[in-house]
């Protein structure tokens, strides 16, 4: 049951603070929308930091795994994809999450700094390794044009909010690979059912 309230309380803020901003929502009006007192929210997250971090949190750990991850892989067409891939993954896991660190930077930043260094770390990281060894300047830009485009996507809600999580995927991952000029990957090929012959 506290695990249940907690998940509410968080789907609650994300969407107030997303909506109207960090700074601008209140705990008071994260517990009246929940349906609780202040107080029995202050027994699940003791303040707005501790419940932003708490909304954050999971996006970073899995955005870390990613780029670790990633930094393993050989540079090559097909695990490029494959890590733009996995960073998609983890930002439509955690789209609110998202949408929030890119529509609230100065609170966010003025809020949880150390975390926020962090993401600005690993997505150096990451461009890094989209990049390539000895990398030219075109690399460079292009690899942050890519992570960037899937960023900037995601957090555009107004637009894109009723588009299911499998056809965002698809658009966004083919605009990244075009994005570094990747190959294109061959279409599915669609199976075709036997002709049945009449019988004579």
């Amino acid at each position: 049951m506290a695990e249940d309230t907690k998940a509410r309380i968080r789907a609650v803020a994300v969407e107030l603070f997303t909506a109207q901003g960090f700074e601008q929502t209140s705990l008071r009006e994260i517990a009246d929308r929940v349906g609780m007192t202040k107080a029995s929210l202050y027994y699940h997250y003791p303040s707005k930091q501790a419940l932003l971090l708490s909304l954050v949190e999971p996006l970073v750990d899995d955005w870390r795994r990613s780029v670790e991850v990633a930094e393993t892989l050989p540079h090559n067409p097909d695990n490029l994809r494959l890590v733009l891939g996995q960073f998609l993954d983890t930002m439509l896991r955690h789209r609110s999450a998202c949408a929030l660190f890119m529509r609230d930077v100065p609170a966010v930043l003025a809020s949880i700094e150390p975390i926020w260094m962090e993401v600005i770390q690993l997505t150096k990281r990451l461009n890094v390794w989209l990049s390539g060894p000895d990398p030219t300047d075109v690399d460079r830009i292009r690899a942050i044009a890519a992570t960037e485009t899937m960023g900037a996507a995601l957090s555009s809600g107004f637009v894109i909010d009723h588009v299911s999580d499998a056809v965002l995927r698809q658009t966004l991952l083919d605009c990244a690979s075009a994005v570094l000029d990747l190959p294109k990957t061959a279409p599915a090929a669609v199976p075709v059912a036997p002709q049945r012959v009449p019988a004579a």
